[in-house]
């Protein structure tokens, strides 16, 4: 019997790392629990890709949006700098990420971008990052110590998509060393910290939107994820 669920199918980016589980040490596919929880209150299907394949326009037709998650830093060689000692890197993940986006934004989809989510799509269209916060702005405000989230306030732009779904500012938790440095062609920055760091950036006219913060750590608040969600709902 055929589905009549209308709930859209959300792609959400995931990790190939170790992992340990009952008597199992191997490499894993993994994402933190709290995205695909926020996906299903949000009213979507969550579903984890993981970087392994480069049939990218296959993947993406397969779903209504897409979620580039957090992880770890972006290459520094695609956008043409050297790495800082304190840069860390996943490869196959760039390739397939950049796949992904590429291939999205080809299909019109919508895009979320989290944290390294943004510092992805920002450098897919020619952008730049700075590489570690704590010595390039002297602050740990945003990864005051592993596994520790930093609390902020970040102000949006007045009409940017990002303020309709949350408002002029809204209460962050960070958790990153990297930043933007030049936006990539066509974004435009619409939250900023209060240090100054840019916190949020979108392409207008279509749903690419992306936050360094990381919205799934609050399972309460998933506007963003609902504005993913009915954005996917209309798209297709």
């Amino acid at each position: 019997m055929a589905s009549n669920d209308s709930r859209p199918v959300i792609g959400l980016s995931s990790y190939l790392e170790p992992a340990k589980f009952l008597v199992w040490d191997t490499e894993a596919v993994l994402l933190h629990r709290v995205y695909v929880d926020c996906v299903v209150a949000a009213g979507g299907i969550p579903v984890l890709l993981p970087p392994v394949s480069d049939a990218y326009e296959k993947l993406v037709s397969t779903v209504d949006g897409l979620v580039l998650t957090g992880g770890a830093d972006v290459e520094p060689a695609r956008y043409g700098h050297e790495p800082h000692p304190a840069t860390y890197v996943r490869p196959e993940r760039d390739a397939f990420e950049f796949g992904l986006f590429e291939a999205a934004r080809r299909a019109r989809k919508p895009v979320l971008g989290v944290c390294r989510g943004l510092q992805v799509m920002s450098v897919a269209l020619g952008g730049t990052l700075t590489q570690h916060l704590p010595e390039s702005a002297n602050t740990t405000d945003h990864q005051p110590a592993p596994a520790t989230f930093g609390r902020g306030t970040v102000t949006l732009a007045e009409g940017s998509r990002a303020a309709a779904i949350l408002g002029p500012e809204t209460k962050t938790l960070c958790y990153h060393h990297q930043a933007i440095d030049r936006l990539g062609t066509g974004l435009e920055a619409v939250g900023w910290a209060e240090d100054g760091t840019i916190e949020a950036a979108e392409l207008p006219g279509e749903f690419t939107l992306g936050v360094q913060w990381h919205p799934e750590q609050d399972t309460d608040d998933v506007r963003l994820f609902q504005a993913l969600v009915e954005a996917s709902k209309e798209n297709r």
